[in-house]
This record gives C-alpha cells, sequence and structure tokens, in this order.
C-alpha cells in the first residue's frame, strides 16, 4: 500500500474478514468493490479499498455481516476492530486544512535575564474554510487517526518558517519527532524554505513536542544531527525530574532545555518543585544547554527562577500568544 501520510487524499483501506459466514460472503464483497470502482487490491481474505468504498462497507457490514470479525488498517500498522474506522472517516475534515494550509503562526515572546526579548516561539493555530478556528487538540487528534501528523506537522513547520521573517530574533518552531520518516527527505522543504527566504540557520530553533514521549530515540538522535548539520539549533521541551535519563540528556546535546511548567508554576513557594528546577538547572549547566523556564504568570516565580540563573523566560506574564501582526517587535 502507499503511504496515507505522506500524500494528502483519499485513504486505502486494507480490510482482513475472519469467520465462516464473513468468508461465504467475501467474494460478493469483492466483486461489488470492483463493479463500483473502489477495489485496488484482493488477496486471500483481504482486499484494499478506497475511502468511498470502505464508507459503502460498512453500512453493509453493520447489516449482514459479523462485524467483529473483520478489521481494518492503514499502511502497514497494527489490525483494528472496524468499529473504529468510523473515527478516521469522519476526520476527513483535516485533509481540507492541510491541503489549503489553512494555518497561520501565532508568536510568544521569550525574554532574556535583562527582560529584552531574545526570541519568540511560535504557536501554529488552525481554522476552516468559514474562518471558525479549529483547537490544537482538536487536529493532531483527528491527524493521528487519519495517519496525518507528517503532513499537518510540514505545513506547521513551513508556516513558522515564514512567519520568522517577521522579526531578526531567533524563533523556536514546534515539531513533533514521530511524524518524520527520515530526516533527509522530510525535513529537506523546511530547509530549502530557510534558505530561499534567507534565514539565517542560526535564528532558527526546532523545538521537539512531547519529549518525554519519544520511545525511538535514535530516531530523533537522526533528526537533532540533520538539523545540527545545516545550522540549525535544537530545543527539548517540557523536560522535568521524569525524563527518561541523564544518559540520553548528554547524547542529545540539546542547544536548549525548557523547564516543564508544572515545576515552574508555585514554584518561588514550593520546595519540591524547587529542587527539580535546582537539578534541572544543574544539568542544563552540565551540559552546556542554556536553560529555559516556561508558563511563568507571576513575578515571585520569575524572580526566583531568574536569582537561581535561568536565561530565558517564557510565559503570560511576559506576553500571550498574538497574531504576528499585533506583535511588539524590540
Amino acid at each position: 500500500m502507499g503511504c496515507n501520510a505522506c500524500l494528502v487524499g483519499n485513504l486505502q483501506f486494507e480490510i482482513k474478514v475472519e469467520g465462516k459466514r464473513n468468508l461465504a460472503i467475501y467474494p460478493e464483497v469483492v466483486h461489488h468493490m470492483d463493479r463500483n470502482g473502489d477495489l485496488l487490491q484482493a488477496h486471500g481474505d483481504a482486499l484494499v479499498v478506497r475511502e468511498a468504498g470502505m464508507r459503502d462497507f460498512l453500512d453493509f457490514c453493520r447489516d449482514h455481516m459479523e462485524s467483529d470479525k473483520v478489521f481494518f488498517r492503514l499502511d502497514d500498522e497494527e489490525w483494528r476492530p472496524l468499529a473504529e474506522a468510523e473515527d478516521i472517516l469522519e476526520s476527513q475534515w483535516i485533509d481540507e486544512v492541510i491541503l489549503n494550509e489553512l494555518v497561520t503562526c501565532h508568536a510568544q515572546p521569550i525574554l532574556d535575564a535583562e527582560g529584552g526579548i531574545y526570541a519568540y516561539e511560535m504557536l501554529a493555530r488552525f481554522y476552516r474554510e468559514d474562518g471558525s478556528m479549529i483547537y490544537p487538540g482538536e487536529i493532531f487528534g483527528a491527524a493521528r487517526e487519519r495517519d496525518r501528523l507528517y503532513a499537518l506537522d510540514r505545513i506547521c513547520r513551513m508556516a513558522a518558517v515564514r512567519a520568522s521573517t517577521f522579526t531578526d530574533k531567533k524563533v523556536f518552531i514546534n515539531f513533533i519527532p514521530t511524524s518524520i520518516y527520515s530526516p533527509e527527505f522530510c525535513l529537506k522543504s523546511t530547509t530549502m524554505l530557510a534558505d530561499r527566504l534567507g534565514v539565517n540557520p542560526d535564528r532558527l530553533v526546532f523545538e521537539v513536542v512531547e519529549t518525554e514521549n519519544v520511545e525511538d530515540t535514535d530516531h530523533l538522535k537522526r533528526i537533532l544531527a540533520f538539523y545540527k548539520e545545516k545550522g540549525f539549533r535544537y530545543a527539548l521541551d517540557d523536560v522535568g525530574e521524569g525524563y527518561s535519563t541523564l544518559e540520553l540528556l548528554s547524547d542529545l546535546q540539546p542547544h536548549y532545555m525548557k523547564l516543564d511548567m508544572k515545576y515552574v508554576q508555585g514554584v518561588a513557594v514550593d520546595t519540591q518543585k524547587q529542587q527539580t528546577a535546582s537539578a534541572f538547572l544543574a544539568e542544563a549547566k552540565r551540559l552546556g544547554s542554556v536553560p529555559l523556564a516556561e508558563g511563568i504568570e507571576t513575578e515571585e516565580d520569575f524572580k526566583w527562577l531568574k536569582e537561581k540563573g535561568y536565561q530565558l523566560f517564557q510565559g503570560y506574564l511576559f506576553g500571550k500568544p498574538a497574531p504576528i501582526g499585533g506583535v511588539v517587535v524590540e
């Protein structure tokens, strides 16, 4: 089967049937799909159909087959119960967002210890064609359902690189490492765009989203090595006491480390959070990484972190994410 994630179009569903009753009906299903032009492939007790065919098959299966003995998958992932296909079909709206690149960037300032703007983090905001906003949690959930993480992550990265031209400060750009198949291929368009726009690679900081959920660390190392080779910087997001191992941090050698906001908010009065923040700071210094505290909302927390030696600060205390046109550039 083709890669559903790399090309945004109708999905291809592979269907497998089990059980005497289902297998008896199976030849008629194949014939029907073929007659309607929805059949892409048939082999043994499995077939590959277009998305339109999958919708039709779901209706037929409810009436005439034992649904609990029918399974599907996208690409070569694990087989899943047929009932889960409904959520994927209902998430088709995300294809419109990706194809039409209905994404814009809001910028949130990152300050240095003197209160000057050191950088901006670009945060994606999504819209439907009617102009209504789509919340990030909703759209990334739909992307996972339809195997669109790569395509969605790509348009977000490209939008952020384009938006970086509004300032001469550094720009932090989020990316999801699990969405990238091969850094040499998947990130090529990003590097080419930065070059075409004349953006100095040193200004772009690619920030690993969901750092603590990364399981394939070798894959992440390949991605970060690619960015480093091209002259970009990279940051690890949401680092805290639950982060896997100090050895892994040493291997990754991040240019920036962002302390998870759950250890930032209230740190001025919470001794346990203070211990985590202090240990984080010591590790950042050992690695030569710049420590950044995110999610700061009070002067008390800012003062405590600043006095301890944190170098960069981000949070609503200094500014909420705002459209590029509404951001004050220093």
